[in-house]
């Protein structure tokens, strides 16, 4: 399931539920083109893998995370595990963006 995070305090609470799963960050604006192209392939990804958290960040309504973040393109992709950052992705690359979930799981 893809969750929308509304602020920063829900961010954090999210993160904290994720546990020991990765917890991917998707960075997006509402007028990007390619974050609309590529948000079927994360809701997919989130559907069909039991160990992964997908939470979405429009960086309009938050921008506190995006800043935390320092976060300059979109679409961006944080991956965190155990609360802490392991790699990122800038661009709507849906091929890295597989190959950096089945390596970071």
């Amino acid at each position: 399931m893809v969750h929308s995070v509304q602020d920063f305090d829900d961010f954090k609470n999210q993160l904290k539920l994720a546990g020991d799963k990765l917890v991917v960050v998707d960075f997006f604006a509402t007028w990007c083109g390619p974050c609309k192209m590529i948000a079927p392939h994360l809701e997919e990804m989130s559907k069909t893998m039991d160990d992964l958290v997908v939470l979405k960040v429009d960086v309009d309504e938050c921008e506190d995370i995006a800043q935390e973040y320092k976060i300059t393109a979109m679409p961006t992709f944080i991956f965190i595990k155990k609360g802490e950052k392991v790699t990122e992705l800038m661009g709507a690359n849906v091929d890295k963006l597989k190959e950096l979930v089945a390596s970071n799981k």
